[in-house]
């Protein structure tokens, strides 16, 4: 799941997240590892403008440093950038920054990457907005050499050329799993010919099908035999009948209900699923985070 609080857009934040802190996010981040979650998940920008405020907020918590304060207090859930906007940001600084994260962490990295989408952050930082997408093609590539197994990694590009230089500690894990966000036909090419994984951006039910079919068709056609993790964002979940108004997109009800709703993504061919709970509080949410945990995951 993304975590609450470490990003407060108006799509979807709860409005008690507004006081919300470090140790809220701590203790939904135990409550994650204890009820079997794969992952927790936090979001990347570094500043935003006026303009887009009123609806974004401009409550981005940093991913990296967010995610290692949790993996302080957790032991086994894995640790998801979703998504790092990295090309930000120079490839061996961010192999640097994740490549400590994972060695901290005991090798529970997953690094997603997107290309971003706010121009001012861009244009602050000196990286040209227009090229974002090959500028993210070739940080993937960079990340590759920068996050292998070699102290002195090499990458040789347009944009990025470094070699001879050493980097330690290095990650634990041998190859760390690199998921591509996006939706755009360029995001499900990229994650189709150089990532571990897709992370849709809001894709309907309906039109995930035709997205999975094309993934499998490039990777096929770029000749990639190694399996790759499709993922999905479902719609709002309440465990049990919530007696407050939780959006008619909201699936809530009896376990058997949420999972035979969660099952479907399955049977598209989809391997890991992002879930969101609708919630009033801290304690609410990490109730039903532990319901789900304990009646419906059993049923997946």
């Amino acid at each position: 799941m993304q975590l609450p609080v470490q990003s407060q857009s108006t799509l979807y934040a709860e409005p008690w997240e507004a006081d919300a802190g470090p140790e809220d996010l701590a203790e939904i981040a135990r409550a994650a590892d204890r009820a079997g979650f794969a992952y927790i998940a936090t979001c990347d920008h570094v500043a935003i403008p006026r303009r887009l405020a009123p609806a974004m907020s401009t409550v981005w918590y940093d991913p990296v440093a967010t995610l290692a304060f949790l993996a302080g207090v957790t032991e086994r859930v894995r640790l998801l950038s979703h998504v790092a906007v990295v090309g930000l940001r120079h490839p061996l600084l961010t192999a640097k920054q994740y490549a400590t994260l994972d060695h901290l962490s005991g090798g529970r990295l997953i690094l997603g990457v997107g290309a971003g989408h706010v121009r001012e952050e861009f244009e602050a930082l000196g990286v040209d907005f227009e090229r974002r997408g090959a500028v993210l093609d070739e940080c993937v590539d960079a990340l590759r050499a920068a996050l292998g197994p070699d102290e002195f990694p090499s990458h040789h590009g347009k944009l990025y050329d470094f070699e001879d230089l050493g980097q330690r500690p290095r990650p634990t894990q041998e190859r760390v799993p690199l998921w591509v966000g996006g939706s755009s036909p360029a995001a499900v090419r990229r994650a189709a010919v150089r990532g571990d994984g897709w992370l849709p951006q809001g894709d309907p039910r309906d039109r995930l099908p035709a997205q999975i079919a094309r993934l499998r068709r490039l990777r096929e056609e770029a000749g990639i035999t190694a399996p790759l993790t499709i993922g999905a964002i479902a719609e709002p979940l309440y465990v049990g009948e919530p007696g407050w108004d939780v959006g008619r997109r909201t699936v809530s009800g009896r376990p058997e209900v949420l999972a035979e709703s969660l099952r479907a993504y399955a049977a598209m061919g989809v391997g890991q699923i992002q879930v969101r709970f609708r919630s009033r509080s801290r304690t609410e949410l990490v109730d039903q985070m532990g319901e789900f945990g304990s009646e419906v995951g059993p049923l997946l």
